[in-house]
């Protein structure tokens, strides 16, 4: 009997190795991989310049505590907001950096009010579960975090609910967990017009749309957006725990020494793998990641929207989501069984997140299986 509590419904095989898109099971079995692990390891398995930098930085030291300055954690913040007039956090996961954006919002505003959004997903510790739009993961844990509202996702009725009254607005640009639901440009522009006119934060959870997954850095590069914070996390150190909190400059004031902080956080092997990963977000990766990701967009519009289990596919980069008028959780169990390992969202849409090194035969052979595995009847 496991000793392990039973908070995941785990799948009876065990990862034990990868490499590039493919992983190995403990059985033998290799499979292709369309998840990099909930969207961490983007640049695939066993990354030559990730290992050699933690390799590199374990054999130096690996934990400080933050009570020390850090060139790690400066330049790996320089790759992440460059000249901007924008300071960055570091700490564990995406969970936290949201606990941060909460708390940095709520003390920098001197208010306490948040809008989110349905069919949210910021964590499960209190503050981002609390801004989850999710009764499945909340139930049972009350009373959450006070002061929390919410507003329909991508709607223009969400607008008048951005008033002075609010410390932050929260969103993600493409929805994860909610089902792969990109948001529309123009809403994301009323929203942030609102904000600017209401004085009210905008926080932009970049947890698993950043680091490249939309041929972006980040997922609101793609609209022109001005965040006052960004979160982000899963990709930036390739499978290291690591969040980071990035913040407008002028919100230095509400984080002062002692205000906020993090044991482990920035931890120097996070940092190590972290400057690997950006050092390889150059423009002409994510020019390549755009060329892939319009390539999956048509295999995806061409073989797979006309199947007649399929009711629309939705995303960005290459984050697409296949939406089902069948229960996702057997398809996804069929795929591993034919050697592709795919993602769930919500109880209807199979999730699809390859590693950004994926080549467009692997791509081509993906889509192939998906086709093959959803055939009338299944």
């Amino acid at each position: 009997m496991s000793k392990l509590f039973p908070t995941y419904a785990r799948y009876p095989f065990d990862i034990v190795s990868g490499h590039d898109c493919y992983l190995t099971d403990d059985h033998g079995n290799t499979y292709l991989d369309f998840t990099s692990g909930i969207g961490v390891c983007n640049l695939g398995y066993s990354n030559a310049a990730v290992q050699a930098s933690v390799a590199e930085q374990a054999q130096k030291i690996w934990h400080t505590s933050n009570l020390y300055q850090s060139q790690l954690q400066e330049q790996v913040a320089t790759l992440l907001v460059g000249d901007a007039d924008k300071l960055v956090f570091f700490c564990n996961s995406g969970t936290e950096a949201n606990e941060a954006a909460l708390k940095l919002a709520r003390k920098a505003s001197g208010k306490s009010a948040v809008l989110a959004f349905s069919d949210s997903f910021h964590g499960r510790t209190y503050g981002a579960l609390s801004m989850t739009d999710n009764p499945a993961i909340q139930v049972g844990f009350g009373p959450l975090v006070p002061d929390i509202h919410f507003a329909p996702y991508n709607d223009a009725a969400a607008l008048t609910q951005i008033t002075t009254d609010l410390a932050a607005v929260i969103l993600e640009v493409v929805q994860g967990e909610g089902g792969v639901n990109p948001a529309s440009s123009e809403w994301l522009h009323q929203v942030a017009t609102k904000c600017k006119q209401e004085q009210v934060l905008l926080i932009i959870d970049e947890v698993q749309t950043g680091n490249g997954r939309t041929g972006q850095l980040f997922a609101y590069q793609n609209y022109d957006l001005q965040p006052d914070i960004v979160t982000t996390a899963k990709g930036l150190a390739n499978g290291l725990p690591v969040g980071a909190l990035i913040g407008n400059a002028d919100l230095a004031s509400a984080f002062t020494p002692g205000s906020h902080g993090t044991t482990f956080g920035g931890n120097k092997l996070a940092m190590a793998a972290a400057k690997a990963v950006l050092t390889q977000l150059t423009p002409a990766f994510l020019a390549q990641v755009q060329a892939k990701a319009a390539y999956l967009e048509q295999l995806l519009q061409t073989e797979i929207a006309p199947l007649s289990q399929v009711t629309g596919i939705t995303g960005l980069g290459l984050m697409q989501g296949i939406h089902l008028n069948v229960a996702v959780g057997p398809v996804v169990t069929a795929l591993q069984h034919a050697q592709l390992l795919t993602l769930s969202a919500k109880h209807d849409t199979l999730r699809l997140l390859p590693p950004l090194t994926i080549t467009e035969e692997q791509l081509a052979q993906g889509v192939a299986t998906i086709k093959q595995v959803l055939q009338p009847g299944f």
